[in-house]
């Protein structure tokens, strides 16, 4: 199945190589969860402090539970500073 993967700041290099700006789709299989789609693209998982399914924040806890469907828009952020 197919997902939607945007990645912000320091983490966009990370996406495939097909990536147009910050986003790409991304092929997964059926079950596919979040924390396995971060370890898949190698991202550090520390710098994944923000995820968001569809817009829904997913806490670090429901990560690994949270089963992604097609047309998900999988959206992670690094930690960020600033005031």
């Amino acid at each position: 199945m197919k997902i939607r993967i945007k990645l912000y700041a320091s983490l966009a290099e990370y996406l495939p190589a097909d990536a147009v700006k910050n986003e790409a789709d991304l092929e997964v299989n059926d079950g596919t969860t979040p924390t396995q789609v971060i370890s898949r693209l190698g991202l550090p998982e520390r710098m994944c402090h923000m995820v968001l399914v569809n817009g829904v924040y997913i806490a670090p806890d429901e990560r690994l539970e949270k089963v992604l469907e097609e047309g998900d828009h999988l959206a992670i952020w690094p930690p960020v500073a600033g005031g």
